[in-house]
């Protein structure tokens, strides 16, 4: 695993797309912070910017470094959440401006997977995980699912766990208007 995580962080600095295992299905992935690394994902995907992709840190200090303060509700939720939880929060911070959605919010999971997390660690600054599919196309459960107009087209590929059928998508959930929690996807 070792070895993997330090070929994609050299991957991740260089601004390339590496296809990585995560906490719920194999997702593409940069540096959150560098736009034309972010625009590669975008025309990978053959996805308008308009829609925002899901960012990844490593802890609720890294968390705080992009989004400032976050509401006593949401450190309960992250805490007592058995499965992988994405939170869209109103301001964000930091990151690339074309991973943050026309309405100035920015979805962020906290990752449980080992590799991911180690990964972010590591490489010291989020890195955006969207599905490893085309805008529209089915969501992979497999590695051997993912379509080959993708696997030909990032820049790596890691090398761990691709005989595993993969979860389902994380649970979203929005802090709107009023400091309350909507439930966006379960």
């Amino acid at each position: 695993m070792q070895k993997e995580i330090k070929i994609s962080c050299e991957c991740l600095r260089e601004g390339s797309v590496i296809l990585y295992p995560t906490d719920t299905v194999w997702g593409l992935g940069c540096d959150a912070t560098d736009p034309k690394a972010v625009q590669k994902i975008y025309q990978l995907k053959n996805r308008e910017e308009s829609k925002s992709l899901i960012v990844l840190v490593d802890s609720l200090e890294m968390l705080q470094n992009y989004v400032g303060s976050i509401p006593a509700k949401i450190f309960t939720i992250l805490k007592e959440s058995n499965k992988p939880t994405t939170i869209i929060y109103k301001h964000s911070t930091g990151l690339a401006k074309n991973t943050i959605a026309a309405d100035k919010t920015v979805a962020i999971r906290i990752p449980e997977d080992d590799f991911c997390k180690d990964l972010i660690r590591e490489f010291g600054k989020p890195i955006v995980s969207t599905s490893a599919n085309r805008s529209g196309a089915p969501t992979p459960k497999t590695f051997s699912e993912i379509a080959p107009a993708i696997l030909d087209t990032v820049d790596y590929i890691v090398n761990l766990r691709q005989d595993e059928i993969a979860s389902k998508s994380s649970t979203i959930l929005r802090i709107n208007e009023n400091d309350e929690i909507e439930v966006l996807r379960e």
